[in-house]
């Protein structure tokens, strides 16, 4: 037997006893678990103050911005810890407000059906089993990660840069699934539904769809499990769609219905929610008007600084170090430059290991500053597609895919 599959077996195994030993996985305390009390944080945006808590089941210390439907942040210093962002300290976005607080493992069903030759409904361990494991590095990200620092401000979550995160995924492919189903000619879209719900019967079910071709591209999965370990419930459990490279609002969450349709998804969630100016970086001014709208797709390049925040105070003549993250979208990372100097001049900073195209990139640097006063430190991400971070940042009325170069100021000494 290889080594390989010695290591499949294994972690086969590991979920599979996980979920057979919780069977029926819950968000124990339910609503009231939700209201405990919390310590503070300003976010450096108007309006920026915002609880933290560890209250939410599976979930350590989080900036809360609303409790029902959840929407946790990750702290940012998280980020400076690894690649990969620690499950219980990864972002909560959910959009219906109801929400199962109880799962059962065994009784769990993924219904298949549509446009198909044979329908079929699996059960967990049928997917763990009689599928081949597949695992892939990816970041998962909001489309309104960043909100809170659109000028003029917009309406939606305001988020600071915590609404996203780096995690090693592992599950099944979404193209076996539906090879062993069958999709019938003429198939173009391939439509996800989870458990959660609206409170109201008017609310519209959260929907979203992938085109045939992508849906069947190998990288596309189902979910089961989340750096080693099964998903916490607040991040989808038991089965949650992946899907590398594009924004967290097709990563639908609590999986259970996959539709094969004949035509293009004309549901709210597609064909109203989560539009952008179809224009270079997603760009409109304020109040503009008469321009293309289309449904938010892929990711766009991002880095960030981790160890240094705005009004740390360095040494003049004494080197500084520098340290970030960086991701490049729907591609890998080709290059991280770093400016000391507001953007004047900028370096090439070294990468460290690739976990994968889709993945966080840590990066360093140093530098050292030569007199005293301000400094202003930027940072930039080029993906392997040749897409570059632009230096002043974009604006939508929906506050998505804010990917400005990052300017973070130092005082020194």
């Amino acid at each position: 037997m290889s080594e390989r599959h010695d290591h499949d077996a294994m972690s086969r195994r590991r979920f599979l006893q996980a979920a057979g030993l919780l069977g029926s996985v819950g968000l124990a305390g339910g609503a009231a678990a939700l209201d405990a009390g919390a310590n503070a944080i300003r976010l450096p945006f108007a309006n920026g103050e915002r609880d933290l808590t560890r209250a939410f089941p599976q979930k350590g210390n989080m900036i809360l911005l609303r409790t029902r439907p959840p929407m946790l942040e990750t702290p940012f210093e998280v980020f400076d810890q690894g690649v990969f962002t620690p499950n219980d300290r990864f972002f909560v976005r959910w959009h219906l407000a109801y929400i199962p607080t109880q799962i059962d493992a065994d009784a769990f069903r993924l219904t298949v059906h549509g446009k198909v030759g044979k329908p079929l409904s699996l059960s967990l361990k049928q997917l763990m089993t009689e599928f081949e494991r597949f695992e892939i590095a990816a970041v998962n990200q909001c489309s309104g990660n960043s909100r809170g620092f659109f000028e003029p401000r917009v309406a939606g979550g305001q988020w600071a840069n915590g609404a996203m995160g780096c995690a090693r995924w592992t599950g099944v492919r979404l193209k076996d699934v539906l090879d062993r189903v069958g999709v019938n000619t003429g198939a173009v879209q391939v439509r996800f539904n989870g458990l959660d719900s609206g409170t109201l019967a008017a609310t519209p079910d959260f929907l979203k769809s992938l085109d045939i071709d992508h849906a069947r591209d190998g990288e596309v999965m189902l979910a089961y499990g989340m750096n080693g370990e099964q998903l916490p419930v607040l991040n989808g459990f038991p089965l949650r769609l992946v899907v590398p490279g594009w924004y967290s609002t097709y990563w639908v969450k609590m999986l259970n219905d996959v539709e094969v349709l004949d035509k293009a998804d004309d549901n709210y969630w597609m064909a109203k929610a989560y539009m952008i100016p179809d224009t270079p970086h997603a760009n409109v001014a304020p109040g503009q008007t008469g321009f293309k709208s289309v449904p938010i797709n892929r990711l766009v390049p991002r880095s960030f600084i981790t160890n240094l925040r705005d009004g740390d105070k360095v040494l003049a003549g004494h080197p500084v170090a520098i340290r970030g993250i960086a991701f490049g979208g729907d591609a890998g990372v080709k290059q991280v430059q770093f400016s000391s100097d507001g953007g004047e001049h900028w370096l090439d900073a070294r990468l460290e290991e690739d976990h994968g195209k889709y993945a966080f990139r840590r990066w360093n640097a140093h530098f050292t500053p030569a007199r005293r006063g301000d400094a202003e430190l930027m940072v930039k991400a080029v993906n392997s597609n040749g897409v570059e971070q632009p230096v002043t940042p974009n604006w939508n009325g929906g506050g998505f895919m804010r990917n400005v170069a990052e300017r973070t100021k130092l005082v020194v000494a």
